[in-house]
């Protein structure tokens, strides 16, 4: 095959194929008796090799050397076996934050959709906070964590509760992940929905499927958002595994509440009464 044909195979330009052969990584390639240049399948697999190594992350010479030596070898080098398996958790971890952002570009799609409901409505005519309730199953976790942070990020501009529709005691490392942000939660307490049923909101956002499906109705005109978070309380494992899911649990809800509280606040047609730092 010519070089063409050859860089069409593997994927890459024929000036790529020109260019690894001018620095070593592919080996001379065998002439014509007209001096055209002449590939080999063995050149082929060589050279799908460098460029597969390539997209792993590796330089062109280490990537020219590794594939030289499965060629010669005829079998995989030992080599690769780390840096493959390496390649493999960081596409793992790539499609699970490709995962998490579609669930945040949803939930704030739904905000949005919300807001504007908000806003085709009659005109605030106080300058009262935005009440928001926070609901989960157990009160312990995900919605203590959230209404720690709506707290701290939304200021005087919202009052935040959180309740429980099993109410069960606030998560030691709940109050540990606070802490460490900063926000003293020592005083925080589990709550049960049933203390707020006859309280109005503007918005009551579930952060857990189970809790979704038994939220009671409150009164009056609010809208109902839900978050769907993994439970940081059920990881297994050590204390330093247990707080890390209790780490991110906190940063999956700093990202969804900034953008709540910026689409909130412009729903109820006012700006911010101040800036407040948001962990």
């Amino acid at each position: 095959m010519n070089v063409s044909e050859l860089a069409n195979r593997a994927g890459i330009a024929p000036s790529a194929v020109r260019w690894y052969e001018s620095v070593g990584i592919l080996p001379a390639a065998a002439r014509r008796p007209n001096g055209y240049r002449e590939y080999g399948s063995e050149d082929l697999a060589r050279l799908r090799l460098v460029v597969s190594l390539r997209r792993l992350g590796l330089g062109p010479e280490a990537a020219g050397r590794l594939a030289r030596l499965c060629v010669e070898r005829g079998d995989l080098d030992l080599d690769l076996v780390p840096l493959i398996d390496a390649q493999r958790s960081a596409i793992a971890r790539q499609r699970n934050d490709l995962d998490r952002l579609e669930g945040e570009l949803i939930d704030l799609e739904l905000t949005v959709a919300a807001a504007g409901r908000a806003t085709r409505k009659e005109p605030l005519v106080s300058d009262a906070p935005i009440r928001v309730l926070f609901v989960c199953t157990g009160n312990s976790a995900r919605s203590q964590i959230a209404e720690a942070l709506l707290e701290r990020i939304g200021g005087a501009d919202f009052e935040v509760q959180s309740a429980g529709t099993e109410p069960r005691g606030v998560n030691p490392f709940a109050m540990q992940v606070l802490g460490e942000a900063g926000i003293d939660w020592s005083a925080a307490r589990s709550k049960s929905v049933d203390e707020f049923t006859g309280q109005p909101f503007d918005y009551v956002i579930t952060v857990c499927d189970r809790a979704r499906q038994s939220c009671p109705v409150f009164p009056g005109q609010y809208n109902s958002l839900h978050w769907g978070l993994e439970d940081p309380a059920e990881v297994d494992g050590t204390d330093a595994h247990k707080l890390a899911a209790f780490g991110q649990t906190y940063l999956e809800l700093v990202q969804r509440i900034r953008p709540f509280v910026e689409v909130a606040l412009r729903a109820a047609g006012r700006s911010r009464r101040a800036i407040v730092a948001g962990g």
